[in-house]
């Protein structure tokens, strides 16, 4: 026979459970990388990823506009988002994806990034001192993992508002 419980003990196990997974959430971490560098992306923040699909160029854009994709009949701004930093331009295909960033700032904008590189969590990576950037204010904590590769943690708030990030017309 089972065993019965009163719903004040369900409750509170129901609770400790969502406290938890909550928890466990708000410490995880996407890991993708964009041209050389690899950027950790909060998963309260990260959107979907997804491969890439067919893009609609924009004429008298910026070069790291890559133009419109349509995401179930929604159009997504994409930046490419190596060519943003200064690298080389990503080509859509084969690893790439895009990272809607912008849907929970009721932004439709997405991330051309160079490939996915999965889940990781916070306490796998070790602070790195380094100075703020002024002028690149969605450049977060520098860290690096076991292996001793860098890693760059994205504000994304921070760069969906910035004034560079914002004007994609060519001057």
């Amino acid at each position: 026979m089972a065993k019965r419980i009163s719903l004040h003990e369900f409750q509170a196990g129901l609770a400790r459970r969502l406290a938890g997974a909550q928890d466990n959430r708000a410490s995880a971490l996407l890991a993708v990388q964009a041209g050389k560098r690899n950027w950790l992306v909060d998963l309260t923040e990260a959107g979907e990823i997804l491969a890439v699909p067919p893009l609609a160029p924009v004429p008298l854009a910026q070069s790291w506009f890559r133009g419109l994709a349509s995401v179930r009949g929604n159009l997504f701004g994409v930046v490419d988002f190596a060519a943003f930093h200064d690298d080389l331009p990503i080509a859509p295909v084969g690893h790439a994806r895009l990272l809607l960033v912008g849907v929970r700032h009721n932004q439709n904008c997405a991330l051309l990034v160079t490939r996915a590189l999965g889940l990781r969590s916070i306490e796998d990576f070790e602070p790195v001192p380094t100075h703020a950037d002024a002028d690149r204010p969605w450049i977060g904590e520098q860290v690096q993992d076991a292996y001793g590769n860098a890693w760059t943690r994205l504000k994304v708030a921070d760069l969906l508002n910035h004034a560079r990030f914002l004007d994609a017309a060519q001057s």
